[in-house]
């Protein structure tokens, strides 16, 4: 297993709100762990809530007996949510900030996934399937048959997330579970990516870079390219 990532602050915007954690090691009890947050609020308070909220989950972790991988993400996430919405109540500054998240672990080969927001995973093999489901009006529109899913990327409220990390002071994170194969890719990446590139564009760029520097590099390139709208974010995990 080889891991890679880039956060960049993209064309538009004077500040990166992104964050991201690479742990190929052990981390407590997990064998690694690898998160993209995608903050939101003001100029300092969405860039400290991606940070505060991946720093509250690898404590928690690092202080945990919790074997099973769902458990634990779990049990961190839920507690990194209340301690960023409480950072959000006490400070002035930082009201109404929030961040997603999306986190796996890789354990043999399973691959644990947790997320909250429209920080996405896919898995890459031949083709690329999206494992995590984006909280958002847009995929709630969709699911209700209310909109096309070819239409969605463009549509004017396509930014607006329904769940959050700190925007309330209770939040549970989807899960999910994939048994994972040789030659299998794991891109995790914020919407600053998966808004300005096509899946199936991303897939090609992936499988057709010569390592997994390379296809993160390009990744990137290809959303700044396009107008670079958001800050972009990405971790791949090679198998």
């Amino acid at each position: 297993m080889k891991a890679t990532g880039r956060t960049d602050k993209g064309r538009k915007r004077s500040n990166n709100q992104d964050s991201i954690y690479i742990g190929e090691g052990s981390i407590g009890p997990l064998p690694n762990l690898f998160i993209v947050a995608d903050g939101m609020g003001g100029h300092a308070a969405g860039d400290f809530a991606s940070r505060y909220a991946i720093s509250v989950v690898l404590d928690f972790v690092r202080g945990s007996t919790v074997r099973n991988p769902i458990s634990l993400l779990k049990r961190a996430m839920i507690f990194a949510n209340s301690e960023v919405y409480r950072e959000a109540e006490k400070d002035p500054d930082k009201y109404g900030m929030g961040t997603t998240m999306v986190a796996c672990v890789v354990d043999g080969s399973e691959l644990y996934v947790a997320n909250v927001g429209d920080s996405r995973l896919y898995l890459i093999r031949d083709e690329i399937t999206q494992i995590t489901m984006d909280h958002s009006l847009v995929e709630e529109l969709i699911r209700n048959g209310q909109l096309e899913r070819n239409r969605g990327r463009n549509h004017p409220e396509k930014n607006l997330i329904t769940k959050a990390m700190g925007s309330k002071d209770e939040v549970m994170p989807d899960f999910f579970e994939i048994s994972l194969e040789e030659g299998d890719k794991v891109l995790l990446c914020s919407d600053g990516l998966s808004n300005m590139v096509e899946d199936d564009e991303l897939r090609d760029i992936v499988r057709e870079a010569g390592s997994p520097e390379e296809a993160v590099d390009s990744l990137i390139d290809r959303a700044n390219y396009y107008g670079g709208n958001d800050n972009i974010s990405a971790i791949l995990i090679s198998f």
